[in-house]
């Protein structure tokens, strides 16, 4: 069983995993889909949509501790309200 972090700590890992790892060798056509890191192993998925992201990092990982989830092109996972944010570019 691995160790929990706390939910900022998994965050500040999550991003950073991403910005090294993951960003880098996005295609641009990967624009709105899903991203589920497993902040502790480093392993990730991409999917397009957020259940099968996640459903994808638990086959490999069954019981991944902390997992950050992040939507490719967006400041945030999921909007609220009555339109999206807008994007750049």
């Amino acid at each position: 069983m691995a160790v929990r972090s706390a939910p900022k700590e998994t965050a500040r890992r999550g991003d950073a995993i991403y910005e090294r790892d993951i960003k880098p060798i996005l295609a641009e056509d990967q624009h709105g889909r899903y991203v589920a890191i497993d902040v502790n192993s480093g392993n990730w998925t991409i999917a397009d949509t957020l259940r099968a992201a996640t459903d994808e990092l638990h086959v490999h990982r069954p019981d991944p501790s902390g997992v950050w989830l992040l939507r490719v092109g967006y400041p945030a996972l999921r909007h609220f309200g009555g339109r999206p944010f807008p994007t750049e570019g």
